[in-house]
């Protein structure tokens, strides 16, 4: 079938559109591509280089896999950094979660006062984690923090309990602060989730002599499970990469015992609390790292895909 000399005109001028506008969609998303690829590809080529390396920064010497060698037959204080940070990841999340969840119901009831009370739990979010670190770190003080001067005065405890001396309660303070800082970014997705529910669902169910447990995991669950399974997945990885927390509480004290491998990794690297720089084994340590971060995550999303599916 012949096009008529018009068709071929405007198809041509079709054509001369969308080249133009794949044009000035690469013009525009070309400063994020190349921000992306300078800040993250090039870093990740420099760590590769430098794990192969003893390097100060100053002078390096290539040692080939003697910094791999040193992390899994020499340095059990990695390891046990790293089993604290999963410790306190999963502990922290066991609470976090549920919590966000039930909030975000209560809120979703759209009762009185509910934008009040939304933007209240929302604003622990807005701090910085250095900053709600050093808030509990007062909070928690030995002798003149609120929370020994609190329990002393309704007789809960005789003597001031030294929070940071002892590894399960370091953790307890660390795990503590970081739910307060985080909950409410949790609580406004699943909100969102939630508020996009189709309420003839319910009105079904009410028909069909449903009770409120039964819809909470027979609608809202699977309905909402797409984005719980998302919400879970940031709130791992964000838990496994913390370190500034526990830099503005604990500093990794008493002996290293509430360290977690993001601030021994950083230490290791800017020669940070007494150590000396060495980027080349920091270098290799955070290769381990990303690679027990990505084997988490994958384990994570293969046994999490029923969630991702909705009705």
């Amino acid at each position: 079938m012949k096009m008529t000399k018009k068709e071929l005109g405007s198809s041509s001028m079709n054509v001369k559109w969308i080249k133009k506008d794949s044009v000035q969609a690469v013009i525009m998303l070309a400063p994020m591509l190349i921000g992306f690829l300078l800040f993250t590809y090039v870093p990740i080529a420099y760590i590769l280089r430098y794990a192969l390396y003893s390097s100060n920064g100053f002078k390096e010497t290539f040692i080939g896999l003697d910094n791999f060698v040193r992390v899994f037959a020499r340095d059990a204080a990695y390891w046990n950094s790293l089993l604290n940070t999963i410790i306190l990841t999963f502990g922290k999340l066991a609470v976090e979660i549920p919590l966000a969840l039930l909030l975000a119901v209560l809120l979703n009831r759209g009762q009185k006062g509910t934008g009040f009370f939304r933007i209240t739990l929302f604003l622990p979010t807005v701090i910085s984690a250095a900053i709600a670190g050093l808030i509990f770190s007062l909070m928690f003080a030995s002798f003149n923090g609120t929370v020994n001067g609190l329990l002393q005065d309704i007789g809960l405890i005789e003597r001031p309990i030294s929070w940071f001396s002892k590894k399960g309660t370091g953790l307890f303070v660390i795990g503590f602060a970081s739910v307060w800082n985080n909950f409410g970014i949790n609580m406004i997705f699943f909100l969102m989730a939630l508020q996009s529910v189709p309420k003839e669902l319910y009105e079904c169910a009410s028909i069909d002599g449903v009770n409120t447990v039964q819809k909470f995991f027979k609608i809202t669950l699977p309905m909402i499970g797409p984005t719980f399974q998302v919400v879970l997945l940031n709130a791992i990885v964000g838990s496994l990469k913390m370190a500034d927390l526990i830099l503005s509480t604990t500093n990794g004290q008493p002996g290293g015992k509430t360290e977690v491998v993001m601030t021994y990794v950083f230490k290791y690297f800017f020669g940070y609390d007494g150590r000396s720089i060495e980027i080349g084994y920091a270098s290799s340590m955070a290769l381990v790292t990303a690679v027990v971060l990505a084997m988490i995550s994958l384990i994570y999303m293969k046994s999490s895909k029923k969630l991702g599916q909705s009705f």
